[in-house]
């Protein structure tokens, strides 16, 4: 959340708006008079509240919730006839870079627990306010970062298609760095944009542009590893078990000696469904259980997709067929609160495919 470096009365109006709150509660709650915000309103950008009154508005907008900080955001970036029309048409200054760069690790942060409706307001409020063509090679490098944050919230929500799309931000993104002469980050968005096409179903295509990924020096040695990863597991959805068992245990392997457990317990994870697939469910069971048993499931994503890995295994042995669905309908109802439509749509296709086994 970007704090506000000098409020006016314009900013104190959209925090009192952004809480829902009346004038005279808006007082209270700030502990001055109701007068003072009734001046602050009336006064707009020509007044600026005393030193004391700045830390008390800081001190408010800290403590607001994040649906608050979201609004608050939106008051500050919206068109229209309201009195905030223009707040955001200076040129760039060198804090707000700072206040920049600060906004997309609090987004990383946000994508990191699945906030993504406030991690897309924290980025959509730098691109909405500076044009692109007037910003510096800073600036665009932001930019560029922005649209690949946004990108990834839409990516996780399952919106990969359309005008409005992760895709289409990730080919701006790809653009940018491009121009920019970023090549770490270009490869990135690559990797990014072939999980999208696995993720709409485009599966020997994305497994083909993993591969090339594998080999790329651009990526670090955990990207090309996940690249390795990833090939197998498109492959493993298309119905190759077999190869992609063997690419899975190579990126199993080289994640051990890079020491990089999280990604290797979900190697396992990939391995135990790419067995259940391939029919051998007693390999599939030992490894979801290394998956489980190293697996620090410290977000709803890794919670759900662990949960619908295991729940899948058990769905297979009619003896734990009644465990796998409630373990499914517990991560569905995950995946419904935090809005993952893409594994809500997994899950889905899980139950149907075992409904119909019946």
């Amino acid at each position: 959340m970007a704090s506000i470096r000098q409020w006016t009365g314009l900013e104190a109006q959209a925090l009192r708006r952004a809480l829902r709150l009346s004038i005279r509660a808006f007082a209270d709650y700030l502990g001055v008079a109701v007068r003072t915000v009734t001046k602050w309103e009336a006064l707009g950008v020509d007044t600026t509240p005393r030193p004391d009154k700045q830390a008390i508005l800081d001190t408010a907008l800290s403590r607001a919730d994040s649906d608050a900080r979201v609004r608050f955001e939106l008051l500050l970036m919206q068109d229209g006839s309201t009195p905030l029309k223009g707040y955001y048409r200076s040129a760039p200054r060198e804090w707000d870079y700072e206040t920049w760069m600060d906004d997309l690790g609090r987004a990383a942060a946000c994508l990191a627990r699945q906030d993504f409706k406030f991690a897309a307001s924290l980025v959509d409020r730098w691109l909405r306010r500076f044009d692109p063509h007037s910003l510096d090679s800073h600036g665009l490098y932001l930019h560029a970062r922005s649209l690949v944050l946004l990108g990834d919230s839409q990516r996780d929500r399952g919106d990969i298609h359309g005008a409005f799309s992760a895709r289409q931000n990730y080919h701006k993104a790809q653009r940018l760095f491009q121009d920019l002469r970023v090549p770490r980050r270009t490869a990135q968005v690559e990797l990014s944009l072939a999980v999208t096409e696995e993720m709409g179903g485009r599966l020997r295509s994305a497994a083909k542009r993993y591969k090339v990924l594998t080999e790329d020096e651009r990526l670090s040695p955990r990207d090309r590893s996940r690249a390795r990863l990833w090939i197998g597991t498109a492959l493993s959805k298309e119905g190759d078990n077999a190869y992609a068992i063997r690419v899975m245990n190579e990126a199993t392997r080289r994640f051990e000696d890079l020491e990089e457990p999280a990604d290797w317990a979900v190697a396992h994870q990939k391995l135990a469904l790419a067995h259940r697939g391939a029919g051998d469910l007693s390999t599939a069971l030992s490894y979801i259980e290394v998956a489980l048993s190293a697996h620090a499931a410290d977000s709803p994503m890794q919670r759900v997709r662990l949960d619908t890995a295991h729940a899948h295994i058990l769905l297979t042995d009619k003896a734990t067929a009644a465990s796998g669905l409630r373990l499914l309908s517990q991560a569905a109802e995950t995946s419904r609160e935090y809005g993952m439509s893409h594994q809500s749509a997994s899950i889905d296709s899980i139950r149907h495919a075992f409904e119909r086994a019946q």
